[in-house]
């Protein structure tokens, strides 16, 4: 497959409080150093766009010497923290903004869904709106007219097609932007996260188009979601950006797993934990959780079978007559949601193999974020006990097949339950 599009070295800075340059001083002193064949005083300072800390300039770096290829026909998911570079990306690569420096090159007709209302003239009718996109694309009124019932069809809203879109919910915006970027036969289709604005439904409806779009029509697709579920269904490659920067770009499971892993309470920092009890006798070094014959680790669905696997030093010299290993379940606000116990179930763990493997049957928790507090009790002592670690999530999904994506922070028990009348 050929290479459709191709970003060399592609950075984009910003100065803080001020739309363009800024001043007139700057703008004149730019002038300056590029009447002399120099370099642009301001790209040498500049601090990566880290939201935590105050920063030492009033520019800061949105993207910094971003590279990667996209092929026909492939689906790029692009995920990071808010403020990671992610939107800014997709209006560079839309020719909504330019780069500050380096530059890309891209094959065909780009369609682009970047916000509410991309586009769009908000005094204009859906159908007009249509046929101003299409115009906007390079396509014949000919071409636009023989997609239009199509784009109708899909979005839902014929019965305002005929109504100024200023008058369209934030929902029916998202549905006809989205059917006219998919169906006007773009060669790149970029999506944002606009899409968590639709209703289950559509997102469905929207997530089978486009990899209809890409699989099926062999066009180029890239996707940033913060849905991690959604990506992995949807994307084979995928981009981490962090600051501004391009942390990682690959196999879609390696590339969840490296962003989730970023969070607090990795599980990789586990070991470095200082704040825990107990005698140190044993300790909990790394730990996983995920559903079973899936390779994405912290991300797991409802009604399906866990894997809860920890792992951990202990001191072989010390004589056990008993032990026992717990993890109690709290949700974010750290309430008790769920308990598991070797004691409870009779289990005597043997703790000379350094890890202990927790399966959980019909996981029944709902859509949310968790975390963990382990606890290990050796010879009725406390050996090791460290809270709100291993922090991972439901994924929101249609548990209940009616093309309702169940929402998070609706109770944290979901029942797998029937009506009958």
């Amino acid at each position: 497959m050929s290479v459709v599009i191709k970003v060399e070295n592609v950075s984009k800075q910003y100065r803080l409080g001020h739309v363009g340059t800024g001043t007139l001083v700057h703008d004149l002193n730019r002038l300056w150093h590029k009447a002399r064949g120099k370099e642009d005083p301001y790209l040498k300072i500049g601090d990566d766009n880290d939201r935590t800390r105050k920063g030492g300039s009033e520019y800061i770096w949105a993207l910094r010497d971003i590279n990667f290829e996209v092929k026909q026909g492939e689906v790029l998911g692009i995920i990071g923290r808010n403020g990671a570079g992610k939107t800014t990306l997709l209006k560079i690569l839309s020719r909504t903004t330019t780069p500050t420096t380096g530059s890309f090159k891209a094959k065909g007709r780009i369609s682009s869904l970047l916000e509410v209302g991309t586009g769009f003239h908000p005094e204009l009718s859906g159908r007009e709106n249509i046929y101003l996109n299409g115009a906007i694309l390079g396509m014949a009124k000919t071409e636009i007219k023989s997609k239009f019932d199509e784009i109708v069809d899909f979005s839902g809203v014929e019965r305002y097609i005929d109504t100024p879109v200023k008058r369209y919910s934030s929902g029916m915006y998202v549905r006809l932007a989205f059917a006219v970027a998919a169906h006007l036969d773009p060669d790149i289709l970029i999506v944002d996260e606009v899409l968590a604005v639709g209703d289950a439904e559509f997102q469905k409806k929207a997530l089978g188009k486009i990899k209809d779009v890409s699989t099926g029509e062999g066009r180029t697709v890239l996707f940033v979601s913060h849905n991690m579920t959604i990506m992995q269904n949807l994307c084979k490659t995928m981009m981490l950006l962090d600051k501004g920067r391009s942390i990682m770009m690959g196999e879609t499971a390696s590339v969840i797993n490296k962003y989730l892993s970023a969070k607090k309470s990795n599980n990789e920092l586990l070991a470095e934990i200082n704040d825990r009890t107990g005698t140190g006798v044993l300790k909990f070094t790394n730990g996983s959780i995920k559903t079973y014959g899936s390779d994405l680790v912290n991300t797991v669905d409802a009604f399906s079978t866990i894997i809860i696997e920890l792992q951990f030093d202990i001191d072989n010299r010390i004589v056990i007559n008993n032990a026992r290993i717990d993890i109690g379940i709290n949700n974010l606000l750290g309430d008790r949601v769920a308990w598991l116990s070797s004691d409870t179930i009779g289990s005597k763990p043997d703790l000379s193999s350094g890890k202990i493997v927790f399966v959980v049957d019909n996981f029944p928790l709902a859509p949310g974020d968790y975390t963990c507090n382990l606890y290990c009790e050796i010879n009725n002592e406390v050996a090791d006990w460290v809270t709100e670690v291993l922090e991972f999530c439901v994924s929101e999904k249609d548990y209940y097949n009616t093309g309702k994506k169940l929402p998070p922070n609706q109770g944290d028990i979901l029942l797998n339950y029937n009506v009958q009348l």
